[in-house]
C-alpha cells in the first residue's frame, strides 16, 4: 500500500465543487508516496556474515519519495552484541537519503546510509561504531531479468579502524564493497529468483579476520497479498567466530516472511 501526503481541506473542496468529474477523471499520481515492510528473518546476514549470532532478527523500514527521484528512509534489525566493539548495542538502525531515476529499462540510484548502532559505553570507552557510506547502482530490466550492480565505498573513519578506535593502536580504515545482483520474476507466478555475488575489500572492522572476502547467495520469493515468503542460501569464502564459538560466516539456509504497506 502507498500513502499520499495531501491536505485534506483540499480534498474535501475539490470533492464539494465537483463530484460528477472527481468520478470521472483519473487521479493524477501522487508527489509524494510512502512505503514499508515490517518482517522476520531466521539469521540476519550482513553480506554474508552473521549480525545475530546465528538467530532471529526483527526488521523493518519506511521510505518517503518524491515524485523527482529523491528519497529519505530507515530501516533497522535486531543485532547481537558482538557487532559492535563496546559490546551492548542490540540494534542496527540505517538512515537513508538518495535519489533514484529511471530511463530506457535503466535505473540509477545514488546515496548515502549512516549506520547506527545505540548503545551505553563505559566511562572512558572512546570507541565509535557509527559510520556512513555512500553508494551508487545502475541497474538494467529486459522483461521479468533485471541485473544490477552496487558500489558502496565507506570513505576513512574511526568506526572501520579494526578495533573501532576502543585502544587507539590502529588507524582509521576505509572500506569498498561491489555486489552484482540478478532477480527473475517468473512470468503469471508469484515467484521470484535471485542471485547475487559481493566482494569486501578492507582490512576495515567490515572485513572481519581478514583483508578481503567474497560472499555470494542464491534464492526465492514468493507474494501473496501484501506478504512475501524467501528463502535463500548465503555462504563466503571467509571465517568469523564470536564469543558463542559459531562461525557466522559459514554458509547456510536462511527464511524470512516480511509484510508490506
Amino acid at each position: 500500500m502507498r500513502y499520499t501526503i495531501i491536505s485534506l481541506t483540499a480534498l474535501a473542496v475539490a470533492s464539494a465543487a465537483t463530484p460528477a468529474m472527481a468520478q470521472d477523471q483519473t487521479d493524477p499520481a501522487p508527489a509524494i508516496t510512502v512505503s514499508g515492510s515490517v518482517g522476520v528473518v531466521s539469521d540476519y546476514k550482513f553480506r554474508g556474515i552473521s549480525q545475530t549470532d546465528g538467530n532471529f532478527a526483527v526488521q523493518g523500514g519506511i521510505t518517503v519519495s518524491h515524485e523527482s527521484g529523491f528519497y529519505i528512509g530507515t530501516w533497522g534489525s535486531s543485532i547481537d552484541d558482538y557487532v559492535t566493539v563496546h559490546g551492548t548495542a542490540h540494534q542496527e538502525l540505517d538512515l537513508i537519503a538518495g535519489y533514484k531515476k529511471s530511463f530506457d529499462g535503466v535505473t540509477v540510484d545514488v546515496g548515502a546510509v549512516y549506520y547506527v548502532y545505540p548503545g551505553t559505553r563505559l566511562s572512558g570507552d572512546t570507541s565509535a561504531s557509527d559510520f556512513i557510506e555512500p553508494y551508487l547502482s545502475v541497474a538494467y530490466s529486459v522483461g521479468p531479468v533485471t541485473g544490477k550492480v552496487t558500489g558502496n565505498y565507506a570513505p576513512k573513519q574511526k568506526a572501520l579502524a579494526i578495533d573501532q578506535g576502543l585502544t587507539g593502536a590502529f588507524k582509521k580504515e576505509d572500506n569498498f564493497y561491489l555486489a552484482g545482483d540478478l532477480s527473475v520474476a517468473i512470468p503469471n507466478t508469484p515467484i521470484g529468483l535471485t542471485g547475487h555475488l559481493g566482494h569486501t575489500w578492507g582490512p576495515s572492522w567490515l572485513s572481519g579476520p581478514t583483508d578481503e572476502y567474497t560472499d555470494w547467495s542464491i534464492g526465492a520469493t514468493a507474494t501473496w497479498k501484501s506478504l512475501t515468503f524467501g528463502v535463500s542460501y548465503v555462504d563466503t569464502d571467509t571465517f568469523f567466530y564470536t564469543p558463542s564459538g559459531k562461525d557466522v560466516a559459514k554458509g547456510g539456509v536462511i527464511g524470512s516472511v516480511s509484510v508490506a504497506f
